[in-house]
This record gives structure tokens, sequence and C-alpha cells, in this order.
């Protein structure tokens, strides 16, 4: 038999672990000496110790721990449970990185503080298209709330198209609006070009407007990384005395099946001072 001591060395947990387990009854001693209350453990309890620890770094509660390793869950039941809980770990995988990829964005962003060239930004009209569009609304204009709304509806939007018979004749267009209910929600614009009569069903037929002035600029790469590239656009506006009049619209000029080789424009409506 080992000590609490060298039962927690080999099993790689701390003595008040193995204390605690022994009081939620997860985990009790083989023996407890009766006179001075030493609790003793056997190489045979290291293999519920590993089960014990390795659901609980699933994320599982005690109380479901101990329903596993005492085999009061089914295994059918386990293995919904493991499902669940990969998905869960799979979602906080997929969310940790997309944080990631915002935090090395604003850190490009922070780094080219006026290094960035502003000399490719280019003032110009932007002439009236027709395009087909979904809509809906985003919790903010984060990254991480716009991104998660404009993938799913473009998916949805050019399955409609083909089943309508209906052809891009142009790049997509995604373009954004403060949501009538306020409460800093947007509403996202997921459009393409086409050359289709105007209708208002499945999806939307309309004339986008026109703009007058425009500061533009083009972003390549993925667009979870194009804030170094829209600040790059607002110094210039500012600096040049134009005043935004509205979200940029994105332009999709190449969307290749790497998000790092796409190429954006961005279209910002400006006017003067």
């Amino acid at each position: 038999m080992f000590t609490i001591g060298d039962f927690a060395r080999h099993g790689r947990v701390s003595v008040r672990m193995l204390r605690h387990y022994d009081a939620t009854g997860l985990l009790h001693p083989a023996h407890v000496d009766p006179a001075s209350g030493y609790r003793y453990y056997t190489a045979a309890q290291l293999a519920r110790l590993n089960r014990i620890i390795a659901l609980k770094d699933l994320g599982f509660t005690l109380q479901q721990v101990q329903d596993i390793v005492d085999e009061k869950v089914g295994a059918e039941e386990l293995r919904g449970m493991l499902r669940l809980r990969r998905a869960e770990l799979e979602t906080a995988m997929a969310a940790a990185s997309a944080r990631l990829v915002q935090v090395e964005a604003r850190l490009r962003a922070i780094e080219s503080e006026g290094h960035m060239p502003t000399n490719d930004v280019v003032i110009k009209s932007v002439p009236s298209i027709r395009v087909a569009e979904l809509t809906a609304i985003a919790a903010s204009f984060e990254p991480e709330d716009i991104g998660p709304v404009i993938g799913p509806l473009y998916g949805e939007l050019f399955q409609l198209l083909e089943s309508a018979g209906i052809n891009p004749t142009g790049p997509g267009v995604a373009y954004h609006e403060d949501a009538p209910e306020g409460g800093g929600r947007i509403r996202v614009h997921a459009a393409v070009q086409v050359s289709a009569a105007l209708q208002d069903g499945a999806f939307r037929v309309l004339d986008l407007p026109s703009l007058d002035q425009a500061a533009t600029i083009v972003h390549h790469g993925s667009m979870d990384t194009v804030l170094p590239t829209a600040q790059t656009l607002a110094r210039w506006i500012d600096a040049n005395g134009y005043r935004s009049t509205g979200y940029p619209r994105e332009i999709n000029l190449e969307c290749p099946e790497n998000h790092d080789d796409w190429v954006t424009e961005l279209q910002a409506p400006v006017t003067r001072g």
C-alpha cells in the first residue's frame, strides 16, 4: 500500500485533491488506520483515479464523474455525454481561434499606425448596381458577431439563386446599416450582383444606390484580418478633410477557396468636411 503522499505522487495529483475525493465519495482510501487516521491506497486504485481526472478534464461535474466511474451511466448515455462534450470543446476551440485572429489583427493595426501607406486610397464615384440579397441581424459590428451571420447568409443566397435559375453577373457585395431596434445591432446585407427582375420573395433583388463619392482601398487577405486596412482608410479620410457618411461596402473582387488569397475593395461613402 501507499501513503496518501506516495499515491499522490504516483497519480500526479495533490494530496489536497485526494482528500477532497475521499470526502465527496469519489475515491476512498483502501485503508484508514483507526489509530492515526492515516490514509493508504493501493496501486489498483490508480485506474479509478485516472478515469476521474480524465473525465474532470473533459469538463464533467464531480457528480457526473462519480456516476460514470460507479457505472450508474450506461454505455450509450456515456457515449452521448462524450459526443456532447467533444462538440462543446470544438466550439470553444473555434471561438478561441477566431479571437486569436482578431487579437493578431488588432496587434497589426497598432504596429502599423503611421506606417501603412495611404497612397492606395482612391476617391471615386460608384455606379448603382442590381443585386440579389439576404439580410439578418448581428449583435454588433465586431468581427466575431458579423462573421457567423454573413457566412451562412451567402451560403443560403447562392442556393436560392441556383434554384431560381439566376446566375451572378458580378462580385459579392456586403454592406451594413444600423438595425432599427438599436442597441448597437447591425443589419447585415449579403448581396451579389445579378441581372434579374426586381423582386421581394425568398430573396430580394434591388438596385443598390450609387455613391457620389467613395474613399476606396483594396484589402488582400481574409476579411478576418481587414482591420489594419480599414483603419488606414479611416485615417486617410480624416487626414484629407473628408467625413464618413455610412458603413463601407465590401466588394469581393476575388474569392478563391483559400481566404488568405481574397481580394476585397472597401468603399466608404464620404463627403467633404
